[in-house]
């Protein structure tokens, strides 16, 4: 276990190097999308709430793991910077762990479909490690938080459109406790 958590410090240390030092492409996302608080359990993502406001995405999936208790970061095309509309997304998750200092997350990094399975693997984990660095940034302890990249392989949206690869470029947050 201890070999592992080494392994994956490593890697994580050489992404978050190669992010720091690599182009960025400019883009832009829409602020605010889905909202930055915690919500109940079961809300659908993207969906409107009674007052009219979009609610997180979020599903309980039981035991000490809550997936999608927050809204996803969505990034811009081809792109790893949390931009400075989605920033206030991981300050509610930062604040949240201060609050709770019993839980760890999860960063879990999506592409949409475009790009090879190799290219878009890579690209979801220097997102996770963009959301990660931010978190701890902001004052979350390094070993409260991990990573993940699933690439292209899954999707939340099934189109092939704007629409569908602007939610499929995304970093998700599993939270532990």
């Amino acid at each position: 276990m201890k070999t592992n958590r080494s392994f994956f410090l490593h890697i994580a240390t050489v992404l978050t190097i190669a992010t720091l030092t690599g182009c960025k492409s400019p883009g832009r996302n829409p602020a605010g999308v889905y909202g930055s608080s915690v919500v109940g359990e079961y809300a659908s993502f993207g969906s409107t709430s009674r007052d009219g406001t979009i609610p997180l995405a979020g599903r309980f999936s039981g035991g000490t793991e809550h997936v999608g208790m927050f809204a996803p970061v969505l990034f811009a095309y081809d792109s790893s910077q949390v931009s400075a509309g989605e920033r206030t997304k991981v300050e509610a998750v930062a604040s949240h762990l201060k609050q709770n200092a019993a839980h760890s997350v999860i960063i879990e990094g999506h592409c949409d479909e475009r790009g090879g399975n190799e290219y878009n693997l890579a690209l979801g984990e220097r997102r996770a490690l963009a959301v990660r660095t931010y978190l701890i940034e902001l004052g979350i302890a390094r070993d409260r938080t991990q990573t993940k990249s699933f690439g292209e392989e899954k999707p939340f949206a099934t189109g092939q459109d704007n629409a569908s690869w602007r939610q499929n470029r995304r970093g998700e947050f599993v939270l532990y406790y």
